[in-house]
């Protein structure tokens, strides 16, 4: 990184090192005896911290904003105007340490849209007579063929020119299992190659496709949010017109400018300066402990507040990975040797069912066997030899093309069928299918108790907002105990959903939880989105307020708790601490305490401050 940039990054950090080194040095003349030098280092340190505030103060009233920072700037400018030089360093040490911390709390909180950019296809296989050749996604037109390979993102939305496809669009849509398409159905950009390769025609550009449209989508949703006004600056609407009556009268009464300075230094409001960020701070990395990463003290300060939770389903309230639900097995087979067979084939296949085949099949103890002479068509089955077995898993109507029978008891077996988010693999063995497994995409085991944990720490609602069809989204809702479902939603209605809550008095501040691209606009747009990257970070990390690194969405209601607690201690860090500065400024309205022992009776009060707000580490 540029020596520059840093700089720049880190200016904050860099200004309270500066006056914290002014000080103890001036304080070091003074001592050795130099009066002089140390005044001057004083001074400078002053003159140094003044001149940014300032400008920050200048433009904040600009835009009708008035914060703690007009308080120091007052009292640091009154400092120096009457010869208090280490009163007005003591303040300027406190200032640009606050400012540092709420850096530091603030720190990541950077909205880039990085991932969502790099994640979006570059380039495409284009059709060049008999050949293909590899072009820039952005120089595709419509009405171009394109080959897209097993594994590969569409490059643009078209129309699928081969006989059959398997479309993963789960990052999409957020239907876990893949979508079977036939020649003239139309795919979206963005999705991914679950089978073998096929031939689509472009029927957009690139820069007109459904991915495209996505970024924008998350593009306009964060600036769409509204500036978020910190705790401090809140109390400081209050705080600040009761300061400056304070010093205002006791000039007026006494005469003595120097009474309304020792108002001013003691009002300095340290306790906002400091107490708010270190509690923040505190907070933050209480959450981190968690395995909730929070990119900076705005989130922790709406969780704080949070009353509508909007939970995404695939990969959020469900695992987002198939898994085997039910086996029947035909003709007397037992089911658990069946699955071992087919776990045993599929350990070779690169099939999303496959992985939660194998995932099932070990989960039970099941031994499986490294399978020979495999043959797999992508999208469709593999066929391969298990311990002397000729195995088949796939689809029915493949594995018939294979020269498996269907069994004569294959009619007396559970009635079955793919629909309620549902898939079926059928497993044949030695030339006779032997019996079906059907996948479903269960419910997370924390997943049971998240509603409940969320209305005791006050979230008034939870919903679900998913793309998946109504039948599977209402299966879910019932079996965690949702109030609201929101199903078949586009990322355009997800969008929706999050302004209408956001609007509604009662239910905001809105916190949307999700873990793929088409959640990227409404986390985006929430007062907190929250993303689930416990096993793979995707795009949702970068439009998200905060990253749950676990693979666990019960930390939601943790965050929840966390913020509320936080703010809980950070408010009577605040109130505390105003009310001994206030009985303060009394007393040096009535000119018992000068500047310079108000500063130093104003460490004793942020000291105090910052021990409690420090709770916040604790559990």
């Amino acid at each position: 990184m540029p020596l520059n940039r840093w700089a720049e990054e880190h200016s904050k950090e860099l200004i309270a090192v500066a006056a914290l080194t002014g000080t103890l040095a001036g304080g070091a003349c003074h001592l050795a005896g130099a009066p002089d030098a140390g005044d001057w280092l004083w001074r400078i340190t002053l003159v140094a911290t003044l001149v940014p505030l300032t400008w920050s103060v200048v433009r904040a009233l600009s835009h009708g904003d008035l914060g703690v920072d007009l308080i120091a700037l007052l009292a640091m400018a009154g400092a120096l105007i009457g010869g208090e030089l280490l009163a007005g360093s003591v303040v300027a040490v406190m200032l640009a340490g606050g400012n540092a911390l709420e850096a530091y709390a603030d720190g990541r909180a950077r909205r880039e849209l990085t991932a969502l950019l790099r994640r979006a296809p570059q380039v495409a296989h284009r059709r060049d007579g008999d050949d293909w050749e590899e072009v820039d996604v952005a120089s595709v037109a419509p009405g171009d063929v394109l080959l897209v390979r097993a594994g590969e993102l569409i490059p643009v939305d078209g129309v699928l020119l081969s006989e059959r496809a398997s479309i993963d669009a789960s990052s999409i849509t957020g239907e876990s299992l893949p979508i079977a398409g036939e020649r003239g159905v139309k795919v979206r950009s963005g999705t991914a190659n679950a089978g073998d390769a096929f031939e689509l025609r472009a029927s957009r550009g690139a820069a007109d496709s459904s991915y495209a449209a996505l970024v924008r989508l998350v593009e306009r949703a964060q600036s769409e949010k509204p500036p978020f006004t910190r705790l401090a600056d809140r109390y400081a609407v209050i705080f600040l017109p009761i300061t400056l009556a304070l010093a205002g009268l006791a000039w007026a009464l006494s005469g003595e400018a120097i009474r309304a300075l020792a108002v001013l230094v003691v009002a300095t409001p340290c306790p906002l300066i400091l107490a708010a960020p270190i509690a923040l701070v505190s907070g933050l990395s209480r959450a981190a402990s968690a395995g909730i990463v929070l990119k900076g003290g705005t989130a922790l300060e709406r969780l704080g507040s949070a009353r509508t939770v909007l939970l995404d389903k695939t990969g959020t309230l469900t695992r987002g990975r198939p898994a085997v639900e039910r086996i029947v097995a035909f003709d007397g087979r037992d089911g658990d040797d069946l699955l071992a067979l087919a776990a045993s084939v599929d350990q070779l296949s690169a099939h999303v069912l496959a992985e939660g085949i194998v995932h099932d099949a070990e989960r039970r103890g099941l031994s499986l066997t490294t399978p020979r002479d495999a043959r797999e068509q992508p999208g469709d089955g593999i066929v391969a030899r298990v311990d002397g077995h000729r195995v088949g898993v796939g689809g029915k109507r493949w594995l018939l093309r294979q020269g498996f029978a269907a069994a004569n008891g294959s009619a007396m077996g559970a009635p079955l069928d793919a629909a309620g988010g549902r898939a079926l693999v059928h497993v044949g063995v030695d030339q006779r299918l032997a019996g079906v497994l059907v996948m479903a995409d269960r419910p997370r085991p924390d997943a049971a108790n998240l509603v409940a944990q969320l209305h005791a720490a006050g979230v008034r609602q939870v919903a679900m907002v998913t793309g998946d069809v109504a039948e599977v989204a209402d299966q879910v809702a019932e079996q965690v105990g949702l109030d609201r479902v929101y199903a078949e939603q586009t990322p355009q209605q997800k969008l929706a959903v999050v302004r209408a809550a956001r609007e509604h008095p009662e239910l905001r501040p809105v916190v949307m939880v999700g873990d793929g691209v088409n959640d990227a606009p409404a986390l985006a747009l929430a007062d907190v989105g929250i993303a689930l990257a416990g096993e793979s970070r995707t795009v949702s990390s970068e439009a998200a307020d905060a990253v749950i690194t676990v693979d666990r969405v019960d930390r939601v209601a943790e965050a929840v708790r966390i913020g509320r607690r936080t703010m809980r201690i950070a408010r009577q860090s605040v109130l505390v601490g105003i009310g001994l500065s206030v009985a303060a400024m009394v007393v040096a309205a009535f000119g018992y305490l000068p500047p310079v022992a108000g500063a130093l009776l104003q460490e004793v009060i942020d000291v105090g401050v910052i021990l409690n707000a420090l709770r916040a580490l604790r559990p």
